[in-house]
């Protein structure tokens, strides 16, 4: 029996939350490998709770997650070794900016981390370029440098109080292409190309609606910046959690966040 016969998409979607919804969407146009048991590799896994939900679609995978941040692999160790289904996963420590596959793999997928790596699209050759014929790139990542969260985030992090520390920041934007941008880089390398965007209107729950969100990825930079000050980092995120609040009133029935993503799926032609 083939691994992706009893995974259900639409449970997974239904467990999923905001900030983990996005994979779950993009992982639902992932389509079936072309080799079992596959290799699979999660560029920029993170803490490696979502690289374990691949080994829930494909239980007999041999699954590497790769990322650069020490305290998260930490974390992602608890999800190391053997899987149920006969596979496993493993982390390794690793620059996703200037990592070059040694092995084949059917699937190179990334969830909201390779905008962090700049000029994204010369990247593509090298990170495919061990990928299977009918193997599959995914990726999504997240655009929301034009929403009311950027822009107070960039009006704080310029402000008297933190320019000095944190002006660069706000200076520093990901890069972030339109969908068809990515078709045409990604058609370019012989693959057939699924791109689009997709704008959610999250409901957050709760007194501090945001808590979930300012301690995310997207916090990183900031955090770097004031890694000798506790309480500067303390001080900040109280700051924007303040203003988000102003930015993004409470309703009845909670607070709407708005949060663009674009998502790219590319199948590799035989012979490409």
């Amino acid at each position: 029996m083939h691994a992706t016969t009893t995974w259900d998409p639409q449970q997974h979607l239904r467990r999923s939350g905001p900030r983990t919804r996005p994979f779950h969407d993009l992982l639902a146009h992932v389509p079936e490998l072309p080799t079992s048991p596959a290799r699979i590799v999660d560029l920029g896994c993170g803490s490696g709770g979502l690289t374990a939900v691949l080994a829930e679609r494909w239980p007999d995978a041999h699954i590497t997650g790769l990322d650069n941040s020490v305290e998260g692999l930490d974390e992602a160790a608890a999800h190391a070794g053997e899987t149920a289904g006969g596979g496993h996963i493993d982390f390794v420590h690793a620059d996703i900016g200037t990592w070059s596959p040694a092995e084949r793999f059917d699937l190179v997928i990334s969830n909201a981390a390779i905008q962090w790596v700049p000029n994204q699209p010369e990247h593509f050759a090298g990170w495919t370029r061990t990928l299977s014929p009918g193997g599959v790139f995914a990726f999504q990542v997240p655009d929301n440098a034009g929403s009311p969260s950027h822009a107070v985030f960039r009006e704080l992090c310029t402000s008297r109080r933190w320019r000095d520390r944190l002006g660069a920041v706000a200076r520093h934007m990901f890069e972030v292409y339109d969908p068809a941008e990515y078709v045409d880089h990604l058609a370019a390398l012989g693959f057939t190309v699924n791109a689009w965007e997709t704008s959610y209107a999250h409901v957050l729950q709760g007194g501090d609606p945001f808590q979930g969100w300012i301690n995310g990825t997207g916090m990183r930079p900031v955090l770097n910046a004031l890694a000798d000050d506790p309480e500067a980092v303390g001080e900040f995120l109280a700051s924007y959690r303040a203003r988000l609040g102003e930015a993004y009133p409470v309703r009845p029935y909670g607070t709407v966040f708005t949060f663009r993503r674009v998502f790219a799926v590319a199948r590799r032609e035989a012979g490409a």
